[in-house]
């Protein structure tokens, strides 16, 4: 009786590793379908072009142009009026103190100004402030914005005479308006 065990053992296991090792199966040993015969021209990795480097985003702050009941001047990335001051000498300003930044803030950039909508990007430059910041500058003159300036189109700075001189609306040629 163990020798009739032992060979019918023996006949199973052949048999269950003559299936396992058989190729004749269309799923091939691990369920997936026998490669084809290869190939006779030589492998090689596809050929993958590099995609272009997105161009870098612009850092610089945006001078556009805006209207506003004094017609066209220019604006900030926001719509908000920017201003010059009168008492500036060239690109140099002379709005410095805390209670004149706290009324006309500069306006700063962290790069290179953009010239948005209708602004002539050769008259932007910009300019070191005493404080080590650097302020955008639109045909030499240095750019502030107004506290009381509340929303886009807003130019309540017009005009004002403050911490020593005017204040005045640029146009877009650089010129004042007043």
């Amino acid at each position: 009786m163990n020798s009739r065990l032992v060979l019918t053992g023996g006949l199973v296991a052949a048999a269950f590793i003559a299936a396992a090792c058989s190729t004749t199966s269309s799923s091939g040993p691990y369920g997936a379908a026998p490669s084809a015969a290869p190939s006779a021209g030589p492998s090689a990795a596809p050929v993958v072009a590099p995609s272009p480097s997105p161009a870098p985003l612009p850092t610089g702050t945006a001078i556009n142009v805006g209207s506003t009941k004094l017609g066209e001047v220019l604006v900030d990335s926001n719509g908000q009026t920017v201003y010059l001051f009168l008492a500036d000498r060239g690109t140099t300003s002379n709005c410095n103190s805390a209670s004149c930044v706290q009324y006309w803030p500069p306006v700063l950039t962290d790069g290179a100004p953009q010239a948005g909508a209708g602004a002539n990007v050769s008259l932007l430059g910009t300019t070191m402030r005493a404080d080590g910041t650097t302020q955008v500058t639109y045909a030499g003159h240095p750019l502030y914005r107004f506290i009381s300036d509340k929303k886009a189109g807003d130019v309540t700075g017009q005009g004002v005479n403050g911490f020593g001189a005017r204040w005045y609306v640029v146009s877009p040629s650089g010129a004042q308006i007043g």
